[in-house]
């Protein structure tokens, strides 16, 4: 936190390599903003000697409040359409980059935006046999997955966890750490059950503005998949078993 002319400020220091991480992430937060979402809002970015640094806007952000306003929030988010899938710009998903090239194929793009480049990284990173010879059968599958399914471009937050939301005084939901794009809306939900969950409530408050479809069961797999990987990318562990595991699920209902 910084101080100074009697206001604070909310600043983020990293290495210079990720000073366009930095931009990414104020290029996200500008976007959801611009749907009347609370943000905290970008001012400032820059370099300085080794550093990349980003100032926020200072919020006391409280973990727990209202959940249900926060998943009408989060529909408010995703009734904000886009005419493809993708991002008018790459950006990151933790550190490891996001492809975001535009696609008219949701199918394609979840396809090769996304699940190819977390395949061709575990690769280079040497993830055991098992896991890439059934990530190329999942690949093939891909279609027969996500048959019928045909979602509108929606904006999602992208990296959506139960540390990357919180609320304001007076319950007022607040979204942070975004990875912006244009995508199928369950992608967003389906991350906010990856990592414990959100309470029952906030899925109350999202389905009373948009209910959920058919098959969201088979394809939050799916979508999730895509941060699993990440996290065996990044951090190794047991990641790499889960993922496989998940793999070897959706293969077995394609």
């Amino acid at each position: 936190m910084l101080e100074g002319g009697g206001h604070r400020y909310f600043a983020k220091i990293n290495d210079r390599a990720q000073l366009d991480n930095f931009a990414a992430e104020a290029d996200g937060l500008g976007a959801l903003a611009a749907t009347g979402v609370r943000v905290p809002a970008p001012l400032c970015r820059g370099e300085e000697s080794e550093d990349a640094f980003l100032v926020l806007e200072y919020l006391e952000i409280r973990g727990s409040g209202n959940y249900a306003a926060l998943g009408r929030t989060l529909a408010q988010v995703h009734s904000v359409r886009g005419e493809f899938f993708g991002w008018r710009r790459d950006n990151y998903i933790g550190t490891t980059p996001q492809r975001n090239r535009r696609s008219s194929s949701w199918s394609d793009f979840w396809r090769d935006a996304r699940l190819v480049p977390q395949l061709e990284l575990a690769r280079e990173r040497g993830v055991g046999p098992g896991l890439l010879r059934k990530g190329e059968q999942l690949l093939a599958a891909l279609p027969r997955l996500l048959a019928g399914h045909a979602p509108a471009p929606s904006l999602l937050h992208g990296d959506l966890w139960g540390g990357n939301a919180g609320f304001l005084a007076g319950d007022v939901p607040v979204l942070f750490d975004p990875a912006v794009f244009w995508g199928d809306r369950e992608a967003d939900l389906a991350m906010t059950e990856l990592f414990g969950g959100f309470p029952p409530d906030f899925y109350s408050g999202y389905s009373e503005i948009a209910p959920l479809d058919g098959g969201y069961a088979t394809r939050k797999t799916l979508y999730n998949l895509y941060h699993v990987l990440n996290h065996a990318n990044l951090f190794g562990g047991s990641y790499a078993s889960r993922a496989e595991r998940m793999i070897a699920e959706l293969l077995a209902q394609s």
